[in-house]
């Protein structure tokens, strides 16, 4: 077999761990998954036959070349997928992390069965035991990826997990930098072998189950989170349904006063006492309830629409609230929800920092097909609106605002869009959000 065969066939487990960093980023892909694979499986191939190739040339470890050939590729990677880089980079690392330590095992398999080596690539027998192993963890990880991974991506309510999860794929490939021996053939001395190929699969086990620990532990951070926002609903519920009561007992109370309305009016008519007529207009028209019985048919856009009516009528804030939509949704109620939240919350905190005289706020939300319901928040606002790279900044720290971030993510869950734009003082977020299809 040629030589030149075996650092082709080592290059070649960047198949797998390409295809394992995309597996959870379906909803998250700048260009379709058929374009994609259309130009990326072949592009690979030919990366992996080139590179080995270059490394059997200038006779150099495949190391050299792997290096600059991650950054390269994690540099396309974020360019073809919409996730902060938080993520994407964690992503990379969590596999490059599990394939350092399927290397190093491979390395000492290669101690074995090579008559050299200290050669810059492993024999064609350890080549293709690595590549075997690495295309075996791909299908053993391709459940979790396309699943829990795919999970805690979409999910927008735990991004604090992402930045300490880089540390523990770091921590795994400087470990299994640092265990290489300069001498490859120190190995096959006393019972190093077995203790290097032991200390591999320990740190192989220890990193798969700190990521099943990690994942747990944002599962139940983003089910504290769900059901903090769940209870938030219910108390804006809550309150809707007082204002309502309050609301209903007025109206019965107007209602049973208007007959004595009607009685005073009708003698001060007969006496033609027109000044008083007047009036007493005036003063029954003021004590007519103003309050608002039903915005909504469905109870927990209502009571969201509700609870933020209130707060702008607190602040001195004109509005207008336009909804209509059904008691049932063809799309997830947490998620209609959360995006009003998040909305009309940006929406209130940008007014109360604007003009009193310059104050408005639109909210709109209707079907506009049997699946597809549409939003749209207008408000006014002073001062100027950070935005980089199309994506508005955080007002209150640095990095992209989280709210807005959040909106994207579940309004792209199911093939939706949204669309932030800011014009003449006037910033407007249009959201479209499409409801599961049918299996």
């Amino acid at each position: 077999m040629p030589d030149i065969i075996n650092p082709i066939i080592q290059f070649s487990v960047y198949i797998p761990g390409a295809l394992l960093a995309y597996c959870p980023m379906k909803h998250h892909l700048r260009i379709s998954s058929r374009k994609l694979a259309l130009i990326g499986i072949p592009l690979l191939i030919l990366l992996c036959i080139g590179c080995g190739s270059l490394c059997y040339i200038l006779r150099i470890k495949t190391l050299w070349i792997s290096t600059p050939l991650i950054i390269a590729f994690t540099a396309v990677y974020c360019s073809t997928i919409n996730v902060s880089k938080w993520k994407s980079i964690s992503v990379i690392l969590a596999i490059c992390g599990v394939f350092a330590c399927l290397d190093s095992i491979a390395k000492a398999t290669n101690s074995m069965l090579s008559d050299n080596s200290s050669a810059p690539w492993y024999c064609f027998e350890s080549a293709a035991i690595y590549s075997i192993m690495c295309w075996v963890f791909f299908l053993f990880a391709l459940y979790p990826a396309t699943h829990a991974a795919r999970e805690l991506l979409d999910d927008e309510g735990i991004a604090q997990t992402w930045y300490v999860f880089w540390l523990l794929p770091v921590v795994s490939i400087g470990v299994n930098l640092f265990i290489i021996p300069f001498d490859p053939e120190i190995l096959l001395q006393g019972r190093l072998l077995q203790g290097y190929i032991v200390i591999s699969c320990t740190l192989l086990l220890l990193l798969l189950l700190s990521y099943a620990f990690l994942y747990f532990i944002a599962r139940s951070l983003s089910r504290n989170d769900r059901l903090r926002q769940e209870n938030r609903f219910l108390s804006m519920q809550q309150s809707q349904y007082e204002r309502l009561c309050k609301a209903i007992e007025e109206t019965r109370q107007a209602r049973h006063d208007m007959r004595h309305h009607f009685s005073v009016l009708s003698a001060l008519a007969e006496r033609k006492e027109w000044e008083e007529l007047k009036d007493y207009l005036g003063n029954a028209w003021e004590s007519i309830p103003n309050v608002e019985l039903n915005l909504c048919d469905n109870q927990a856009v209502d009571g969201v629409a509700g609870h933020f009516c209130l707060r702008f009528k607190e602040n001195q804030i004109p509005f207008s609230i336009d909804i209509d939509l059904p008691r049932k949704l063809p799309v997830s109620e947490i998620d209609m929800c959360l995006i009003m939240s998040n909305l009309l919350e940006n929406a209130l905190e940008a007014s109360l920092r604007t003009e009193k005289t310059k104050r408005y706020i639109k909210f709109q939300a209707y079907l506009h097909s049997d699946n597809v319901v549409l939003i749209t928040v207008e408000n006014k606002f002073d001062g100027i609106i950070k935005e980089k790279n199309g994506v508005f900044q955080s007002s209150k720290r640095k990095g992209d605002g989280v709210g807005l971030q959040s909106v994207r993510s579940m309004a792209e869950k199911n093939g939706g869009y949204c669309r932030f734009t800011q014009s003449n003082g006037v910033f407007c977020a249009n959201v479209m959000l499409r409801g599961e299809k049918a299996d």
